[in-house]
């Protein structure tokens, strides 16, 4: 068991050096990038591009760049913005950090809850027109792509019938923390938590129904009919917990995704000034640092929660224990 953990912690901490080696590499080695162009401004001379790129260190070899920069950003934490009047990196990271897992952790509690209620009742009503319904609710819950249907959301809710008793109580784009005034962040936040789950309720309601549907012929569920227990208990108890396990894996991958910037649409959309909205805006003016900074957060978050769920196959899955 020990060895298979110091194995997995390995393995994590070489898939994060070779992305931020990737990373480094494609937008710092690539030809035609130069970030003395873009610190010292348009129509610079040559003697001010000369004194940015010995003061900012991009006249070394490309390993003391990419060790300068390593050491800026996890160690001293002192790694400047190009264009952003040289705010430091990680301190906007960790403001835009708190926007991003509200939103997340929100849009998650709903997706979990109505998947899995909509999951399990469309396999116990098997093949009859409630589960033909829920099963196409999620299919084109899955279609819809996030950045059309919070533009519709904002028309509606925002322009078109915001005077109405409906949506008068949806507040203008933007956040407000917790802190400040915790029913103005829920006001805010409820119209991008819907938006952002509706995705992934029909793909985890989907898989959890297939599931669900596949362990009906297993051992272990016919030997619990034999038993006498009752379909409610079979289906809650054994099938149920039994699907679980495929469903915990996809939530620790995608809310990871999601938690490290992927949901950037949602955040620009909405106006929330998350992770996603900081990358989103670093990419438009080619900030280098921010950006190797955000996918570095990025790839932290997802390697290290597939580090959680292989640890946690180790200590519920005796097959996998015995594999390692």
């Amino acid at each position: 068991m020990t060895m298979a953990l110091l194995r997995r912690a390995g393995q994590t901490a070489f898939v994060l050096f070779g992305v931020s080696v990737l990373v480094f590499m494609v937008f710092f080695a690539t030809p035609g990038v130069d970030p003395t162009a873009r610190i010292a401004g348009r129509n610079a001379s040559p003697q001010i591009m000369e004194k940015v790129r010995v003061e900012y260190g991009f006249d070394r070899p490309l390993p003391v760049q990419y060790v300068t920069m390593m050491k800026k950003l996890f160690v001293t934490r002192d790694l400047a913005s190009y264009t952003d009047r040289g705010e430091l990196v990680v301190p906007e990271i960790m403001q835009a950090a708190p926007v991003t897992a509200c939103l997340v952790c929100g849009a998650a509690f709903i997706w979990v809850t109505v998947s899995i209620v909509m999951g399990t009742l469309a396999a116990a009503m098997k093949n009859t027109a409630v589960d033909r319904g829920l099963m196409m609710l999620g299919m084109i819950g899955i279609s819809i792509p996030v950045f059309w249907l919070g533009q519709v959301a904002n028309l509606i809710t925002q322009a078109r019938y915001h005077d109405t008793w409906l949506f008068s109580w949806v507040p203008g784009l933007g956040y407000t923390p917790f802190s400040q005034n915790p029913w103005e962040w829920f006001r805010g936040l409820v119209i991008p938590w819907i938006v952002l789950a509706v995705m992934f309720i029909g793909i985890y309601s989907r898989v959890l129904r297939s599931d669900l549907v596949a362990l009906e012929g297993e051992d272990f569920m016919r030997t619990a009919r034999a038993k006498g227990l009752s379909p409610a208990r079979i289906f809650l108890r054994h099938g149920l917990r039994t699907a679980m396990i495929t469903f915990v894996s996809l939530f620790g991958l995608d809310f990871a995704q999601l938690a490290g910037g992927g949901a950037l649409l949602t955040e620009v959309v909405f106006g929330l000034p998350g992770v996603g909205r900081l990358t989103y805006r670093a990419l438009t003016t080619l900030d280098l640092p921010v950006i190797m900074a955000t996918v570095m957060y990025s790839a932290i978050f997802v390697v290290l929660a597939n580090m959680v769920v292989d640890m946690l196959y180790l200590f519920l899955d005796p097959r996998v224990r015995n594999d390692r």
